[in-house]
């Protein structure tokens, strides 16, 4: 029998399988196809201090082995989360939830997350610094180590929970920002958020996203993430949530050899819904066939 559970910084899951913030809403769609208790957990959407509409359409565009998207953090705000969405989801979920935090500002993801910290139903907070930075010229948190160590400090000092920094791949040197979440008292990391692309429609020969750029994820940037997971691994000591194409219980074992804890599932969901459900009952029988006992074993083993 094997053992497909795994810790994250207290948090104990049955396996290691968590869908993406961004792609999975509040579990609520999903739940209607099937039980999302057999999940280890799941992030929920992006959730900002204040409601934000989003980007104008279009924001997704195809591409081969993935997609590009620019939703622009639509959600309805912290409160409507804390007052509507998480009493809801105690009906059809019953784990501890990560909550998923963007920001404009360093102030904004405090106050965010001190108002999350304190829900029952969440487990840890995964804090999004992909988000630009209004008060530092527009460039991304995650960009500039210091940035990414300024948020993270200011959210560790006003939270109790796990605070896991979600970090950017759109830059040279990925492990010495994570060295820096580290270093500024991160309990773990989330990797890798989206990496930037675009696409054109040739009949009008300009680009297809109104935002003009967007994110690619989907099966083109697995070899990527496993890269930046496993650089990230030998950098730092605490545990990592591995996400970026996994789309099999092949490509969570994969992960996780390069140093992945627990393994984020995204675009997946969107091309089937069934796709983490699947997953979780093929991950027994892959581990059979390479000869895995336990999931917590193999984590990092790609460096031994």
């Amino acid at each position: 029998m094997v053992n497909l559970s795994v810790d994250l910084c207290g948090l104990h899951l049955d396996n290691p399988v968590i869908p993406a913030s961004g792609c999975f809403g509040y579990g609520r769609e999903f739940a209607e196809y099937y039980d999302i208790n057999c999940l280890g957990s799941f992030s929920f959407k992006g959730t900002t201090l204040s409601p934000r509409f989003g980007n104008p359409t279009p924001r997704i565009a195809e591409t081969p082995q993935g997609m590009l998207n620019a939703v622009g953090l639509q959600n309805p705000g912290v409160e409507h989360v804390i007052a509507h969405e998480l009493p809801e989801m105690k009906n059809y979920f019953h784990k501890p939830v990560i909550a998923n935090v963007s920001g404009f500002s360093i102030d904004e993801y405090v106050k965010t997350c001190e108002m999350l910290d304190e829900q029952e139903q969440v487990g840890l907070i995964e804090v999004n610094i992909s988000c630009p930075n209004v008060h530092g010229g527009g460039m991304a948190f995650g960009t500039s180590a210091d940035s990414a160590a300024a948020v993270t400090r200011a959210v560790k000092a006003a939270v109790k929970k796990p605070v896991f920094i979600k970090l950017s791949p759109n830059v040279t040197d990925i492990a010495s920002i994570a060295k820096a979440c580290e270093d500024a008292g991160a309990d773990g990391l989330s990797l890798i958020n989206t990496l930037l692309g675009l696409r054109l429609d040739l009949r009008t020969r300009k680009p297809i996203l109104a935002n003009i750029m967007g994110g690619l994820s989907g099966p083109a940037v697995l070899p990527v993430a496993l890269r930046m997971v496993y650089q990230v691994y030998k950098a730092v000591r605490i545990p990592i949530m591995g996400m970026g194409g996994v789309s099999c219980a092949r490509d969570v074992i994969e992960m996780m050899l390069c140093g992945a804890t627990a393994v984020q599932i995204g675009a997946a969901n969107l091309t089937d819904p069934l796709a983490c459900k699947k997953i979780i009952e093929q991950l027994p029988a892959e581990m059979e066939k390479l000869g895995i006992a336990s999931l917590k074993e193999i984590i990092g083993g790609a460096h031994s």
